[in-house]
């Protein structure tokens, strides 16, 4: 049960500085990187975020890879 405590506090925490980081402005650039799909046409709007979501892929698969060490 220690290990799952562990877990959620990190969870919970990183959570909580993106949040924050998103909060202060600097999360504007997600969804708008080149790369990012969005069509437009008439009242239908299609938007899929590739770019956006293959950094976070990376970024959260670093971070994981840091913690298992």
């Amino acid at each position: 049960m220690n290990e799952a405590g562990k877990f959620l506090v990190y969870v919970g925490a990183a959570i909580a500085i993106v949040g924050g980081l998103i909060w202060l402005g600097f999360g504007s650039w997600i969804g708008k990187l080149p790369g990012d799909l969005a069509f437009h046409k008439g009242s239908f709007g299609f938007y899929f975020p590739i770019t956006t979501c293959l950094l976070i892929s990376i970024v959260l698969t670093l971070v994981l890879w840091l913690f298992r060490r």
